[in-house]
């Protein structure tokens, strides 16, 4: 069923023309005039409008610009009087689909109705492929989710026999772990596996929205939903319909969003924001989250149905810290992965940095060990990666104690190093970049552009950074390091 809006100034002409539609199944609203009939497209959206061209105060060419200024994909068929086809013409040139001549039967109007749906129908199915293009295009990690999970370790054995026996069915997953574990490479993994591989997957940061433009992107919104809601968005359910989303960090929805998901779940549909149509949807939900779920739900912070509804088959990435006979092989899977776009020279890590990552907490998971793997073939000067290269590791805790034992580090560019706990995180982050700044300039002998280049930064930011860290001198305001330009 279709929502179409008659617009004409002949109570006949418009009566007819609603009751011939309505009994083709479809809604019908009418206006006796083209302002009112602008303000009642402004107000809800139509699959489809219908006006009369001669009118007052505001004729049918002015309807037409008015809507289209609404709704570029809006489809409109304008009805004109015999001998008159050129304003028709010219309604078309504004925007309208297409046109029925006076006088016409209902047969006739049915035909043109019809038509004119199936092109709207058309228009939505490209925007929604467009849609799907656009979202799906977007760069990803560069590699296969099944050959980005790394791990041989006991922990890891586990999690690839679960992962294997439920990703072809269509169950509802969840995934519990630490930060920086993995989990949407194993949520990617999952669809891969999946008969709904060919279909697509779309990703959901639930933490990153607040919960208005959370609604909004799940489920989507209609015209005039809300304040800048200028035209019908798709929601990420409708783009994932036949494959898979995965709902990430499902623990910070709020309760709203949350008796809205469990309808999702348990109905197979949706309801756009400011719509009333029921979407039917088949989407295969994998949510995941580094909260305790349980006692979130125990504390009434989560909702028991739907931790019921999520936890069907529950998938538990272990951190780092348990699993170090993995480390060694993550790390040389992110050395052949980033050297050939940082360091081409760099092959192979020495057993003694081996033993060291081995050792580290790695608080951070593997997404930390990366990171570390990234700025190490930054600055790293020969063929393999040494400790050297990772000073950050030197007197770092290690799996046996904590970070207040750790050792203090020089100062200079070699002074790069975590810091104990207790220290504030601004300050050890702004710690850590002036250290970071020191290697750079080191290693670009004191050229400020190249320094930059290393740093991922604007050469015009190179004074700024000197002068916050204190890198200025204060008599010459000239760097503390001299410059080779």
């Amino acid at each position: 069923m279709s929502r179409i809006l008659v617009i004409d100034d002949n109570d006949t002409i418009r009566e007819g023309m609603a009751l011939a539609i309505t009994k083709m199944g479809h809604e019908v609203a009418i206006c006796s005039n083209g302002t009112d009939g602008c303000a009642a497209f402004a107000k809800k959206p139509f699959d489809l409008v219908i006006t009369d061209l001669k009118m007052v105060p505001i004729d049918g060419h002015e309807v037409v610009r008015r809507v289209k200024t609404l709704d570029p994909l809006a489809t409109i068929l304008v009805i004109t009087a015999y001998g008159t086809v050129e304003s028709a013409v010219e309604a078309m040139k504004l925007g309208a689909t297409d046109f029925i001549p006076k006088p016409f039967s209902p047969e006739g109007l049915r035909v043109k109705v019809q038509q004119a749906l199936s092109i709207a129908n058309l228009q939505r199915d490209c925007a929604r492929l467009q849609t799907h293009n656009d979202l799906l295009s977007k760069p990803q990690r560069g590699e296969s989710a099944l050959l980005a999970i790394q791990g041989n370790s006991t922990p890891m054995r586990a999690l690839f026999s679960g992962l294997r026996k439920v990703a072809p069915t269509d169950t509802t997953v969840f995934i519990g772990g630490e930060s920086g574990t993995g989990k949407e490479l194993v949520a990617r993994a999952i669809h891969q596996l999946s008969p709904r591989a060919d279909k697509p997957f779309v990703s959901v940061h639930c933490a990153a929205l607040v919960e208005t433009l959370l609604e909004s992107e799940l489920f989507g919104h209609e015209k005039g939903a809300f304040t800048g809601a200028i035209k019908r968005k798709l929601g990420r359910f409708e783009l994932a319909d036949g494959g898979t989303i995965f709902l990430d960090e499902i623990g910070e929805i709020s309760p709203s969003i949350q008796a809205k998901l469990l309808r999702v779940l348990q109905q197979k549909e949706i309801e756009r924001v400011g719509g009333e149509s029921i979407i039917p949807i088949d989407v295969r939900v994998v949510s995941a989250t580094n909260r305790d779920l349980a006692a979130a739900v125990a504390q009434g912070l989560f909702r028991e149905d739907l931790y019921y509804r999520l936890h069907i088959v529950p998938l538990l990435l272990p951190p780092l810290r348990e699993r170090p006979g993995d480390i060694a092989l993550l790390a040389r899977h992110f050395v052949e992965k980033h050297a050939p776009k940082l360091n081409r020279k760099v092959k192979a890590l020495s057993p003694a940095l081996l033993d060291c990552l081995e050792a580290y907490r790695w608080p951070g998971n593997v997404r930390e060990l990366e990171n570390a793997i990234e700025q190490a073939l930054v600055f790293c000067e020969s063929d393999t990666l040494d400790l050297a290269d990772f000073p950050a590791l030197r007197g770092a805790p290690t799996a046996g104690t904590s970070s207040s034992a750790m050792s203090a580090s020089p100062s200079g560019a070699e002074a790069l190093s975590l810091p104990s706990e207790d220290i504030p995180l601004t300050e050890a982050l702004e710690n850590l970049e002036r250290q970071l700044i020191l290697r750079a300039f080191e290693k670009a002998k004191g050229v400020k552009a190249e320094a930059a280049r290393l740093l991922g930064i604007k050469p015009t930011s190179i004074y700024y950074k000197l002068e916050k860290y204190g890198l200025i001198k204060p008599d010459e305001k000239s760097p503390v390091i001299d410059e080779h330009e």
